[in-house]
């Protein structure tokens, strides 16, 4: 039947004393972690020629084409729209639609 005994006060405070110390170790190692500054590409020809070889341009597919983070390539379809070089086409809760402007 045994089970686990209770505690001493002294005890219990060394157990708690060093949950917070592991706490602190967590977040202090979770800090020196930085975050890749990400830039958009720079707009090129050849990087519009592969656009134009796209039926429709999404974030996932011009992430995939230029290895880009999705979120980037959002951004960088967003700046390419604001140029004129592509046209929105539609959107759905998640996506949006691109092609290249005439």
């Amino acid at each position: 039947m045994g089970g686990k005994k209770k505690l001493s006060l002294s005890q219990m405070e060394k157990l708690q004393r060093r949950q917070r110390e592991q706490q602190r170790k967590v977040r202090l190692a979770g800090k020196e972690k930085k975050t890749a500054n990400v830039l958009l590409p720079k707009i090129k020809d050849d990087l519009i020629n592969e656009l134009k070889k796209m039926r429709v341009i999404t974030p996932y597919g011009v992430a995939s084409k230029l290895d880009l983070r999705i979120s980037v390539a959002k951004d960088f379809l967003e700046e390419l729209e604001r140029k004129g070089i592509v046209k929105f086409v539609s959107r759905s809760r998640k996506i949006k639609v691109y092609t290249i402007a005439a």
